[in-house]
């Protein structure tokens, strides 16, 4: 028999001790996201992940806002974030510092997420495209590569706050070794 944990049985970090801990060397990178409640939702999924930073490029609304706050829960308050007028000017100092940048994006040449195995502690980026438009082809040309989650349906995109979800965790479980 299976009981529901209570709230405080689930031994939550406060926002300062959070803010001390070793976070998984990741970047989540929003590339001209205009829905406040996807980057509340990524907000919400980096911090459940332990994510390094989010950077929040171009056009992408940041805190505080109400709407983020909604779909955030608060992370927006735990979780590291800058924002950058430029993407591409963003993910070349982070290439410049050492990171892998990948585009989640469907694209020639790219890497099924079945296939997406970055190494053990390694510090990537992953680039999350416009709901529309998805990532910038300037963005794709500089990166180290693209990363497409399979699909099999007749709809063959997932909303951004979905596909960083997906990938986030599978980034993490291998660069944790889980």
């Amino acid at each position: 028999m299976m009981r529901k944990l209570r709230n405080k049985e689930l031994n939550r970090l406060s926002v300062e001790e959070f803010k001390e801990i070793e976070k998984t060397p990741i970047i989540a990178i929003l590339d001209n996201i205009r829905s406040l409640n996807n980057v509340g939702s990524v907000f919400r999924t980096s911090d459940a992940l332990c994510i390094e930073e989010i950077y929040l490029c171009g056009i992408t609304p940041t805190p505080p806002h109400n709407d983020i706050h909604k779909t955030a829960l608060g992370a927006e308050d735990s979780m590291n974030w800058s924002y950058h007028e430029d993407t591409v000017n963003a993910i070349k100092k982070l290439q410049q510092k050492g990171y892998k940048v990948y585009c989640v994006e469907q694209a020639e040449g790219s890497t099924s997420l079945l296939n997406f195995k970055p190494v053990k502690n390694e510090s990537i980026a992953l680039v999350f495209g416009n709901e529309v438009k998805g990532v910038q082809q300037k963005v794709i040309d500089i990166s180290d590569g693209c990363v497409e989650i399979p699909q099999f349906g007749t709809k063959h995109s997932l909303n951004i706050s979905v596909s960083a979800g997906i990938v986030l965790w599978e980034a993490s479980k291998h660069i944790l070794g889980l």
